[in-house]
């Protein structure tokens, strides 16, 4: 099984594998179904979507009316004004069939044109603060893609108290001296704040040399099973924080049980020797 920490402050004893239900995007209802099982077979008790997600809200539904009780429920909105977002979130729940949410995060709060309105006056981060008081969340969250993501989640966390961050962490991308520098000042700030941190894009080979239409991923992911464990046990060496997993249902296997197995961090001559071996590239540059 795979090993449960305390999500934050939120009294949440999760998974440190949460599940990523943007792989649930455009896949069947049966697919998703036998996908849900899987997750309970391995004890994952964290599910993490949002409402850009294609159909992954509604393909949730059907395993929330049955197991709502055995998941921490998150989802996302994009949209950046209050009038946009309240919608949104309505639709979330709409959608999804439930009361309310466990956790609300303002979804790739990057750009920093985007920051301003969706912090400011009349942003979306006022739907959420009212969607709290209402009963509809229980906690609010940040995530972020790209190499800002740590600089910007910094940045959030002087201007509201977020109980959760999301951004991408991996091997590769601690290559960039700049942006793992910034990792680190903002793990730490979490870390003083009781804040959980999630991370994305844990086992990236290197951005599609082909169009990835058609591909469950916008990026290509690793598919060998020693690959994964690497990746996913490098990620998971570092205490506290949390492994979002793929969004591919095929690969999804793979990194459960990677997870499952965690024990001790890949040495760092294999990890060095996995990078040149695979030729891997970063997704943000």
């Amino acid at each position: 099984m795979i090993e449960k920490l305390p999500f934050g402050r939120t009294g949440h004893m999760s998974t440190r594998a949460l599940f990523g239900a943007a792989a649930l995007g455009r896949v069947t209802q049966e697919e998703a179904d036998a996908t849900i099982d899987l997750l309970l077979e391995h004890g994952v008790n964290h599910i993490d979507t949002a409402a850009s997600y294609g159909d992954a809200e509604v393909r949730l539904a059907p395993a929330l009316a049955r197991y709502r009780g055995q998941f921490f429920l998150a989802t996302k909105t994009g949209e950046r004004t209050y009038e946009k977002a309240r919608a949104e979130i309505h639709r979330s729940l709409e959608r999804m069939r439930v009361d309310s949410v466990d956790l609300l995060q303002l979804h790739c709060l990057v750009e920093p044109q985007e920051w301003e309105v969706a912090m400011g006056p009349g942003g979306a981060l006022e739907a959420v603060i009212e969607a709290r008081q209402q009963g509809l969340v229980r906690f609010i969250g940040v995530t972020g893609h790209g190499l800002s993501a740590a600089r910007m989640h910094l940045r959030s966390l002087e201007r509201f108290d977020f109980d959760t961050v999301l951004l991408p962490y991996s091997y590769i991308l601690s290559q960039d001296s700049t942006y793992a520098s910034e990792v680190e000042v903002l793990l730490a700030a979490c870390a003083r704040r009781n804040v959980a941190v999630q991370t994305i894009k844990s086992i990236v080979h290197k951005p599609w040399g082909e169009d990835p239409r058609g591909r469950a991923t916008w990026y290509r992911p690793m598919e060998e099973q020693r690959e994964i464990d690497k990746a996913v046990h490098w990620v998971l060496s570092r205490p506290g924080i949390f492994l979002n997993t793929v969004g591919d249902i095929h690969v999804l296997p793979k990194v459960l049980d990677a997870a499952a197995r965690y024990e001790a961090r890949p040495p760092e001559a294999e990890m060095q020797a996995q990078l040149r071996s695979l030729g891997m590239a970063p997704l943000f540059v």
